[in-house]
C-alpha cells in the first residue's frame, strides 16, 4: 500500500457545512434539575453529558477517517481509537496497541495489539483489523486524511496472533508520531459506515448531520470503569452567541471555543468553569517565498520585524497564549529555543524595505475567519505595519471559499494549525510534495536536514539536525508565527474530569471518557 495522491485541505480541515446554520436540538436534550452539586470524592457513574461544539453541518460524518469539522472530529475521539496517540500532557500513549518497536534502521515498526481489547460488538481486534484499516486509509482511489503522512508506508502485514508489522519505503525514525492522530481510528476489517464500530469509550446510540449526535456506554472498554457517564450527546452549533447562551441558561454541560474577549464575563459566574489549556496551535501569516515580493527574503525578514506580538496576544488574544518566535512545534524536544527571540524593529524592516526596493510597500493580505482570532490579527497586523510604511489591504474571505480552489495560491494570507511535533508538521506543510506547503517553501538545505533527520537514528545527532533546519526557517521561511493560542473553552461546575490538554483540542482534547457529574 503506497499513497501519493494529495487532499484538499478544504475537505480535511473544513468542509463546506461549517457555515451552516442549522439550529441545534436542544429541547431534545433536555434539562438539569435539583440543586447543583460540586464535585468532590472519586468519579461517580452514570447521567447525561450534554457538550456544545463548534461548527458541523450537513455534511457531518461518522467516518472515522475523514474528520472534518469540530464536531466531526469529537465524535471520532469518542467512536473509535488509534494504535496510539497524545496525552493529555501530549506524551505517547498507547491506545489499541500495547507497544510499538522500531527495527534498528527504522524501516520496519511492530505493533503489538492490546491483549483482549474488543470492538463495540464484542468481537476482539485483530492484526487483520488493523490491515483493513490502513488499506482503507491509504485507498488510492479514496485516500483519507490521515494518508498525507504516510507517504513511507510501503505495506501492513500481520505477523502473528497480536502483532502487526509496518514496512517503509524509507526510514522514518518518528513513524510512532505519524501514526498517533485521531484520524486513524482503527476499525474491523468488514466495517461499513451503516453500523460505524470502534473502540472508543462510547457507541453510536443516535445521529442527525448538523444537529446532534448520541451516544452510550461501551461496556466492553478496555480501561476498567471507564467511561463514567451513561450518555454523551453532541450538539452543533454554528454561531458563538447560539453556544454561550446555551452554557448560560444550562441547556448543555459543556461548551469548546468559547470566544477570548468573554473569559473573564464567564470566570465571574459562580455557576460555571473556565478550561484554559497551553498549546501549540498556532495562527501564522503565510508568505510564498516564490511570488514577488515575498521572493525576496529582505521582505519576508522586514515583515516579520513589523509583528509586536506581545501586543498581538493582549489584543487578539485577549493574553490567553504566548508569543512565537517564527517556529512551530514548540512542544518537540529538538524546538530551537536558543535562536533569539524576534520582536519589532521598525527602523530595521523599512531599511530592508528600502533595500529591496519597496520603501513603500502595498500588498493584499487574505483573510478569513478559520479560526478564532485569525481576522483580528490580521486588522492588527494592518495597523502595525502602517509604522514602517507597509500599507496591508485586507481582503476578507468566507471560510469555505479560502480553502476552496485558491487554496494555496493566495500570495500572503493567513492559517492555523493544531499541535504537531517538528517532522510531522514539516511533513504536512514544509516539503514540495507536502499537502498543504502554504508558502511554497522549497529550500534545499532545509530538505538536507529534514531528510537525513528523519533517517537518523541517534537522538542527538538528529535533534541537531533539526535544529539546523530550524534556524534556515526562522532566518529565511515563509512563516510570520507571532504566538501560540490557548485553548479556552467552559462549563457548569457540578462537571467533573475535564482537564487541560495540550494537542490544542478542546474539552480534555474532546475525550470525555474521563467526564463525571457530580
Amino acid at each position: 500500500m503506497s499513497f501519493d495522491k494529495r487532499i484538499s485541505r478544504r475537505n480535511f480541515l473544513v468542509g463546506s457545512a461549517v457555515l451552516a446554520g442549522t439550529a441545534p436540538l436542544l429541547a431534545a436534550c433536555g434539562g438539569r434539575s435539583g440543586a447543583v452539586t460540586v464535585p468532590s470524592g472519586p468519579p461517580r457513574r452514570g447521567g447525561r453529558l450534554r457538550v456544545g461544539v463548534t461548527g458541523g453541518g450537513a455534511s457531518d460524518t461518522l467516518d472515522p477517517h475523514i474528520p472534518a469539522t469540530s464536531p466531526d472530529i469529537a465524535r471520532v475521539r469518542n467512536l473509535y481509537e488509534p494504535l496510539l496517540y497524545r496525552d493529555h500532557d501530549y506524551e505517547l500513549e498507547m491506545l489499541v496497541a500495547e507497544s510499538l518497536t522500531s527495527s534498528p534502521d527504522a524501516t520496519t515498526w511492530t505493533a503489538t495489539l492490546r491483549e483482549g481489547i474488543k470492538f463495540h460488538d464484542g468481537r476482539p481486534v485483530t492484526p487483520a483489523d488493523v490491515v483493513a484499516t490502513f488499506r482503507r486509509i491509504l485507498d488510492p482511489d479514496d485516500p483519507k486524511s490521515g494518508a498525507a503522512s504516510l507517504t513511507m508506508l510501503g505495506d501492513v502485514v500481520a505477523t502473528g496472533d497480536r502483532q502487526v508489522e509496518f514496512r517503509l519505503s524509507e526510514a522514518s525514525t518518528v513513524f510512532d508520531d505519524y501514526l498517533a492522530q485521531y484520524s486513524l481510528g482503527v476499525v474491523p476489517a468488514d466495517f461499513s459506515m451503516d453500523n460505524p464500530v470502534g473502540t472508543g469509550p462510547f457507541r453510536l446510540q443516535g445521529f442527525t448531520p448538523g444537529l446532534q449526535s448520541s451516544f452510550v456506554r461501551n461496556e466492553h472498554y478496555w480501561r476498567p470503569g471507564q467511561p463514567y457517564v451513561d450518555e454523551l450527546v453532541l450538539i452543533n452549533f454554528p454561531e458563538d452567541d447560539a453556544r454561550i447562551n446555551a452554557l448560560l441558561s444550562s441547556q448543555v454541560d459543556a461548551i469548546d471555543q468559547v470566544p477570548v474577549a468573554l473569559v473573564e464575563v464567564l470566570r465571574s459566574d459562580e455557576r460555571l468553569r473556565v478550561l484554559s489549556a497551553q498549546t501549540g496551535t498556532w495562527l501564522p501569516f503565510t508568505m510564498r517565498v516564490d511570488r514577488p515580493p515575498f521572493d525576496d527574503v529582505r521582505v519576508r525578514q522586514a515583515l516579520r520585524l513589523v509583528v509586536d506580538r506581545e501586543q498581538m496576544i493582549n489584543q487578539v488574544l485577549s493574553g490567553q497564549g504566548r508569543i512565537g518566535n517564527d517556529l512551530y512545534a514548540p512542544f518537540d524536544p529538538a524546538y530551537a529555543s536558543e535562536l533569539p527571540q524576534r520582536k519589532q524593529d521598525i527602523a530595521q524592516a523599512r531599511r530592508l524595505l528600502a533595500e529591496a526596493g519597496h520603501p513603500n510597500l502595498d500588498i493584499e493580505l487574505v483573510t478569513a475567519p478559520i479560526q478564532a482570532g485569525a481576522v483580528e490579527a490580521a486588522q492588527v497586523f494592518q495597523q502595525q505595519a502602517k509604522a514602517a510604511g507597509v500599507n496591508v489591504r485586507l481582503r476578507r474571505l468566507d471560510t469555505t471559499t479560502f480553502f476552496g480552489e485558491n487554496y494555496l495560491s493566495w500570495d500572503f494570507a493567513q492559517s492555523f494549525w493544531y499541535t504537531r511535533n517538528y517532522l510531522p508538521q514539516v511533513a504536512n506543510g514544509a516539503l514540495p510534495q507536502s499537502p498543504y506547503n502554504e508558502t511554497h517553501w522549497e529550500d534545499p538545505e532545509f530538505l538536507d536536514l529534514v531528510r537525513r533527520a528523519d533517517r537518523t537514528v541517534d537522538r542527538a545527532e538528529r535533534e541537531e539536525l533539526l535544529k539546523q533546519a530550524q534556524r534556515i526557517e526562522y532566518e529565511r521561511g515563509g512563516n510570520i508565527i507571532w504566538g501560540f493560542m490557548n485553548q479556552v473553552d467552559a462549563f457548569q461546575v457540578y462537571v467533573a474530569g475535564l482537564v487541560p490538554d495540550r494537542t490544542g483540542l478542546p474539552l480534555s482534547g474532546y475525550s470525555f471518557r474521563e467526564a463525571w457529574l457530580g
